[in-house]
């Protein structure tokens, strides 16, 4: 099988791609596109025979990549999204990877994809993503940070978690890059998705992937391991603990 990967966060689309490259021998990762005019590009050039695509691209959402280019191949859908678009795809059959990608849920998905007969009906992707979209309020995918003399966009899916130091704001990446922001974390956490991140103090606002373990501590706080690390004590306000809890369950 050839795959295309249609994902705009490069983490994201460098861990399927090391995910598809352990777990299946017979998978080729045949290209990458981070926005719909690239893969409406690739596919007009090029076949395969599944398709990885994220909902959201750099340049807007994946609507415009089955307007406007013949889509014959099996599609997984990998998102974010909340339950609701969730339910929207499983009522069209179609199947999606809900972002961080498990790899138990990436076999099972290619799995339905050997089994099936035909190719993702594109109707039936698009009726789900109507729905979806609708329901979806547009929070911020990226932002932009100054490094000296150079202006440098960060995708919120590379971002561990924001902090508040000596009055400055922050934003920390996975792979331990740190830059300051002008926006309060007031002002960030109006514009982050409730579903990837949580603000668990007023001088923290975590995203679900960087939390690795929780400890109780006196007071009835929490204490997280994050990964990267911080030097900073990255604690849970009591007032916010059991709705922290209910959101890393989900």
């Amino acid at each position: 099988m050839r795959a295309l990967i249609v994902e705009d966060e490069a983490m994201a689309r460098e861990n399927l791609t090391r995910m598809i490259h352990e777990n299946f021998e017979d998978i080729e990762v045949c290209g990458n596109c981070s926005s719909t005019r690239g893969t409406i590009d690739w596919l007009e050039r090029n076949k395969c025979d599944v398709i990885f695509m994220d909902v959201e691209l750099s340049d807007g959402n994946c609507f415009e990549i089955f307007r406007k280019a013949k889509v014959d191949a099996h599609v997984i859908m990998t998102t974010a999204y909340d339950s609701y678009a969730l339910k929207a795809f499983e009522v069209n059959s179609i199947d999606y990877l809900l972002k961080p990608v498990d790899v138990s849920a990436l076999k099972r998905a290619v799995e339905r994809c050997r089994q099936a007969d035909e190719r993702t009906d594109v109707a039936k992707v698009l009726a789900a993503l109507n729905p979806a979209m609708a329901s979806k309020r547009q929070y911020k995918e990226r932002f932009l940070v100054r490094m000296n003399d150079r202006i440098v966009p960060i995708n919120v899916g590379d971002v561990a978690f924001f902090f508040s130091e000596n009055k400055s704001s922050y934003l920390m990446t996975f792979d331990k890059g740190k830059y300051i922001l002008n926006p309060s974390l007031d002002e960030l956490e109006a514009d982050l998705d409730p579903d990837r991140f949580f603000r668990i103090s007023r001088s923290f606002i975590v995203s679900k992937r960087c939390v690795q373990s929780v400890t109780k501590i006196l007071g009835g706080r929490l204490r997280i391991s994050s990964e990267p690390t911080t030097e900073l004590e990255m604690e849970v306000s009591r007032s916010r603990v059991d709705d922290f809890l209910a959101w890393l369950e989900k």
